[in-house]
């Protein structure tokens, strides 16, 4: 099976700090693929690579057989990669409908073709309510999205990520910040939005992770430690001496 993306050597260095080193990971078609790991470990600085923000020191990343790092973020997310952010990144001053909106334009590339724009603004409406009813917004599509709880606001910016139609999904912390109540939620949002979609998931919050992933990937300082189910992950002592024994106390607590 050939993977949709694939990180072959791939190391980032910021001065003489090595954040990245030698990482090899492979996510497949239709996986839900989540990456753990410590505070520091390097995940973020990962979908940074991953998605054009930051340059690679050396190595190579690969989606759907194409090599895709050196691209500018613009071209990698028109070649069907987006992602959210571990800080909440919506405009707050528009309202919900406006955000959605925005976003679906944007993935059409027709904001500044006025004849294609008014072509497609059926189309573009339809999306719209489409999206807002998957996130369970509808009621508050007039709204301005500042108005919103913290746990809607994460939704609506799953929705913005969604809206671009990516082929692959990078969600980066989506569960932080969260009640016990709307992790329940968001789990339930990520896992009916990504339906056919491949999804690459940064998460601490260990409910998540072992709700969604059908394979773990550990980071530990800046390295691949393990790739397994959740399963094995489960059983693994070394990732649960290095990270998960918490976890696991508090459950057994």
């Amino acid at each position: 099976m050939i993977p949709v993306l694939r990180l072959k050597g791939v190391a980032k260095n910021f001065g003489r700090f090595v954040v990245i080193d030698d990482v090899n990971l492979e996510v497949f078609e239709g996986e839900r693929h989540a990456l753990i790991g410590p505070n520091g470990a390097g995940k973020s600085t990962l979908f940074n690579l991953i998605t054009g923000r930051y340059s690679l020191t050396k190595g190579v990343i690969d989606f759907k057989e194409k090599r895709i790092d050196g691209h500018p973020p613009y071209k990698i997310n028109r070649l069907g990669i987006a992602r959210s952010f571990q800080i909440i990144n919506i405009f707050k001053e528009m309202t919900v409908y406006e955000n959605v909106r925005n976003a679906i334009v944007a993935a059409r590339r027709c904001s500044l073709q006025f004849t294609r724009r008014l072509a497609s603004m059926d189309g573009v409406r339809r999306e719209t309510e489409y999206i807002l009813d998957r996130i369970n917004l509808t009621s508050f599509r007039n709204e301005p999205a500042s108005t919103l709880g913290y746990g809607q606001q994460r939704a609506l910016e799953i929705g913005l990520t969604i809206a671009q139609d990516p082929e692959l999904v990078l969600l980066d912390e989506p569960g932080a910040g969260l009640t016990p109540e709307e992790t329940k939620e968001i789990i339930k949002l990520i896992r009916e939005v990504t339906a056919q979609k491949t999804l690459l998931i940064v998460e601490h919050d260990m409910d998540v992770v072992f709700n969604l992933a059908d394979r773990i990937s550990v980071l530990n300082r800046g390295r691949i430690v393990a790739t397994e189910t959740p399963e094995e992950i489960k059983r693994n002592k070394v990732v649960k001496e290095a990270y998960l024994g918490g976890f696991f106390d508090e459950k057994a607590g």
